[in-house]
């Protein structure tokens, strides 16, 4: 018989207190790490003199080459959410509304609407190419005056964000860039947090769930297939086409993004007895903490893997360029 979730005394006791610990805790640091190094909260104290993952308006839609055309990544973005709405669409209509139950579909979900609000910025940064409306390019790329070919930040740069001084003639500038800035920024936000959840929910999925449903007998449809594998493709090939930073303090909206749903399932759980939908979150076995804790240590390898393709791209295209 299922453990009552709505009885108190599957709350009090010390392994819902650990549980707690390991998810209030990384919060509180994730919390600090954007309180401290975010832009806006930079902003807010004064500190002018440098910004932190300062977001030019060209960087959403601006491809990691000079070379390549921003027609192919609006095309690929086009197509990426095209599929990955029909999809999640399937899926709900297949699977009713409780899909969303699962950190699945809330990271696959989350893909699609980066991919959507991708598409808009590429139609609206191939009208400004198109129309050689592009005068910020200069500004916001590095650039050799000699080969004219793509120079990466450096990996100081990649981590933090460029140094931007304030003078009088970027005031004009600045404003500009606000203007547009606070879309840009969610978009990179969510492109950073999708980045790690994708990798995270595969991993887990293909390593951990996939063989415990295998030896229950269960079959795997091929939508289940393509909702645990397209999301990390189509999000990969978009990290190698584009020439968005991915600063590593970022991992904390990843971190908030995985508490929240945790967060939530026990609300949900303390409200109404039902099924877990990950067996590690079950609060019922005396292996919980460590199953909790395993889950929050894979955080960072599944945020520095998308990190580390992001760099490893750059250095790529800045050997290539020098050649």
């Amino acid at each position: 018989m299922a453990e009552d979730t709505t009885n108190p005394s599957y709350w009090l006791n010390a392994t819902f207190l650990l549980c707690a610990i390991i998810i209030l805790l990384p919060m509180l640091f994730a919390a600090f790490l954007i309180w401290k190094l975010e832009e806006f909260n930079t902003l807010r104290r004064g500190d002018q003199h440098s910004f932190i993952e300062f977001l030019y308006k060209d960087e959403p839609w601006r491809t990691c080459l000079k070379g390549i055309s921003p027609s192919w990544l609006m095309a690929y973005r086009v197509l990426a959410f095209a599929v990955l709405s029909t999809l999640i669409t399937c899926n709900i209509v297949l699977d009713g509304g409780g899909v969303f139950f699962f950190y699945t579909q809330w990271t696959f979900t989350l893909v699609t609407i980066y991919f959507g609000l991708g598409s808009a910025f590429s139609v609206y940064g191939c009208f400004l190419y198109h129309g050689h409306a592009n005068g910020d390019r200069a500004d916001s790329i590095d650039v050799d005056p000699e080969q004219s070919t793509y120079v990466p930040p450096s990996l100081e740069e990649d981590m933090r964000g460029p140094d931007v001084p304030k003078t009088s003639n970027d005031e004009g500038k600045n404003s500009d860039y606000q203007s547009m800035g606070f879309w840009n920024h969610i978009f990179q936000i969510v492109y950073q947090i999708a980045g790690g959840a994708v990798i995270l929910t595969d991993s887990v999925f293909w390593l951990i769930l996939y063989p415990l449903y295998l030896s229950k007998g269960f079959a795997m449809r091929p939508l289940n297939i393509c909702l645990h594998s397209l999301n990390a493709v189509f999000l990969l090939g978009d990290a190698i086409l584009n020439d968005m930073r991915f600063p590593m303090f970022r991992i904390a909206y990843f971190i908030l993004w995985t508490c929240t749903y945790v967060i939530f399932q026990w609300i949900i759980h303390a409200c109404v007895s039902l099924w877990w939908p990950y067996p590690f979150l079950n609060l019922k076995s005396p292996y919980a903490p460590l199953w909790y804790l395993g889950v929050a240590l894979l955080h960072v390898p599944c945020y520095g893997f998308f990190a580390l393709v992001v760099r490893l791209k750059q250095l790529l295209l800045s050997r290539f360029s020098q050649s």
